[in-house]
């Protein structure tokens, strides 16, 4: 049986996947075709959870929201510089202004926050591995992906431009897509051996 179900592209080795991906932050300006976006997307809904509770949401950032964001992206960033450096905020809010809004492509994923705090929690490791297949599968078609967890993501403004209600729904990241400008070379310093242990 040919487990890869006749699928119509090219199926890279999962482990040649995993140990070869890497967070891209400089992206080409190249643009994401939308049926790619959709199809890397759709990978994200195989990922395993518990009581099969499917608590991932992804929402596709348009350009008018995605102005304001980038206004509150580069405010928060900017507000990290003292006060009195009045020179260095402006440059650095112009800076991530300007970055936010390079960025081919912008997905905000958010996890249903339903039930107890076990139940929370699982639905958030769901949305994570949810996350790691989508960022798989883009790299399989030679696209990367940054995990973006800044305070955007607890802004009111951000759960308001892409109408969340908080009470239930969480924002868990914002994925930056595109192909990549530039792939950072970096080996695992913590060997397996580090990491792992048995038990009788």
């Amino acid at each position: 049986m040919d487990i890869r179900y006749n699928l119509p592209y090219q199926v890279m080795d999962i482990h040649d996947a995993i140990r070869t991906r890497r967070t891209i932050a400089k992206f080409t300006d190249e643009p994401v075709p939308p049926e790619i976006l959709i199809d890397l997307l759709s990978a994200g809904i195989w990922a395993p959870n518990h009581h099969l509770t499917e608590p991932w949401r992804f929402i596709i950032i348009g350009p008018e929201s995605r102005r304001e964001l980038a206004g509150r992206f580069a405010e928060l960033k900017a507000n990290k510089v003292p006060a009195e450096d009045v020179a260095r905020r402006s440059r650095v809010h112009a800076e991530h202004e300007r970055k936010f809004q390079s960025i081919p492509v912008i997905v905000a994923v958010a996890s249903a926050c339903d039930g107890d705090e076990i139940r929370r929690r699982e639905d958030f490791a769901a949305t994570a591995c949810a996350v790691q297949n989508i960022q798989l599968a883009a790299w399989a078609e030679g696209i990367g992906v940054k995990w973006s967890t800044s305070g955007l993501i607890r802004d009111p403004l951000a759960y308001r431009l892409l109408n969340i209600d908080p009470a239930q729904q969480e924002i868990i990241g914002l994925l930056f897509i595109g192909y990549p400008a530039e792939i950072p070379v970096r080996d695992r310093k913590r060997p397996l051996s580090e990491v792992i242990r048995q038990v009788p």
